[in-house]
C-alpha cells in the first residue's frame, strides 16, 4: 500500500478527531474493490457501460443469454479476487466494537471474506444465483459448474476472442458476438425455471428487510462513514441524508465527485483501502466497547 503523505495525513487525523468516541456505520461501494482488482462502476477511468436492466433480462431470452454468457465469464475472472487492506480494516472496526453495522453495495462478498460478520449485501450477492418461478437458491459454483458442462470450451474460446472488460457485477464485454449467440443457458436444477444472479438489477428494487436493517444501522450510530462509493443510484444515497436529516456527522471517502457531497460534513479524496487501514489503526476504543482488539503502529 502507498505511503500517505503529510496533506493526506492531515486529512484523516481531521476524520480520525471527528468519527472519534462515536458507533459508525459504514457504507461502502465498488471503489474499495479497485486494489483486489475488480474494476469500478464510475471512478476516475472507469469506462462507460449500460448494464442491463431488471425489465431487460425477464422481458427477452436473448437478453437473458447474452447476460448470462457475459457474466459466466465475468465470474471465471472475479471468484479469485481477494479482499484488500480496506475490506480487512473494516472487519478490524467491527472486531473492535466500532461499528453498528455494515452497509455494502458490493456484491462480491470481500467483506465477508475478510471476516466482517453483521453485514447487509444491500444489492445481493453474486456468489449465488436464484429461481424466479419459485425461488430455489444455488450456490454460483453450482451453477458454474453446470454451465462449463453445457457450453464446452467456451471460456477457453471467450479468452481467445478477447474479454474487453470485466464489471463489479461479474458482466463482461466480449468482442465475439457470435459465441455469445451460441451460449447454453441453464435451467433451474429443481423446476426447470428461468435463472438470474442473486444481486438486484438496475430497475429491480431492493428488498424491504434489507433496507429495513440498513436503516436500523444508520439510526444505532453516531455517525456514518461512506467509503468509496459515488452514491449515485438512490439505494445507497438515502442512507447520506437520512443521516445528515437526523444530525449526524457524514464522512465520504472518494475519489472523484459525489452525490452525497453537500450532505457531508467531511470530504476526502484520498484512496479507500489506505484512509480505512489507518482510521482502523488510529480512532480510539469506545467506553464500554465489547472486547475491543488493541491495534498497533501509527
Amino acid at each position: 500500500m502507498a505511503e500517505l503523505n503529510p496533506k493526506e495525513l492531515e486529512e484523516l487525523k481531521r476524520a480520525s478527531d471527528l468519527l472519534g468516541g462515536r458507533r459508525l456505520a459504514v457504507l461502502t461501494g465498488a471503489g474499495l474493490s479497485t486494489d483486489s482488482g475488480i474494476p469500478d462502476y464510475r471512478g476516475p477511468g472507469s469506462a462507460p457501460r449500460n448494464p442491463m436492466t431488471f425489465q431487460e433480462f425477464i422481458g427477452s431470452e436473448a437478453n437473458r443469454r447474452r447476460y448470462w454468457a457475459r457474466n459466466h465469464i465475468g465470474w471465471s475472472h472475479l471468484r479469485h479476487a481477494d479482499p484488500n487492506a480496506g475490506h480487512a480494516a473494516v472487519a478490524l472496526l467491527e472486531r473492535r466494537g466500532l461499528l453498528t453495522g455494515l452497509i455494502t453495495q458490493n456484491v462480491d462478498r470481500l467483506h465477508e471474506d475478510a471476516g466482517s460478520i453483521n453485514v447487509v449485501d444491500l444489492h445481493g450477492r453474486y456468489d449465488q444465483v436464484v429461481c424466479l418461478d419459485n425461488g430455489h437458491t444455488f450456490s454460483r459454483r453450482l451453477i458454474a459448474a453446470i454451465l462449463e458442462e453445457i457450453n464446452p470450451g467456451f471460456l477457453e474460446a471467450a479468452v481467445e476472442s478477447g474479454v474487453v472488460e470485466v464489471a463489479p457485477d461479474a458482466d463482461a464485454t466480449v468482442e465475439d458476438s457470435e459465441l455469445i449467440t451460441s451460449f447454453v443457458m441453464a435451467v433451474c436444477p429443481i423446476c426447470g425455471g428461468t435463472l438470474k444472479p442473486d444481486f438486484v438489477y438496475f430497475g429491480e428494487n431492493v428488498p424491504k428487510d434489507r433496507v429495513a436493517r440498513a436503516y436500523e444501522m444508520v439510526d444505532n450510530a453516531d455517525a456514518l462513514l461512506v467509503a468509496g462509493s459515488s452514491l449515485t443510484v438512490q439505494s445507497g444515497l438515502r442512507f447520506v441524508r437520512h443521516s445528515a436529516k437526523a444530525g449526524k456527522p457524514v464522512v465520504i471517502i472518494n475519489r472523484g465527485t459525489t452525490r452525497g457531497d453537500e450532505f457531508a460534513q467531511l470530504k476526502l479524496e484520498l484512496g479507500v483501502s489506505g484512509a480505512l487501514d489507518y482510521l482502523a489503526r488510529t480512532l480510539p476504543d469506545l467506553p464500554g466497547a465489547s472486547e475491543p482488539i488493541g491495534v498497533s503502529g501509527g
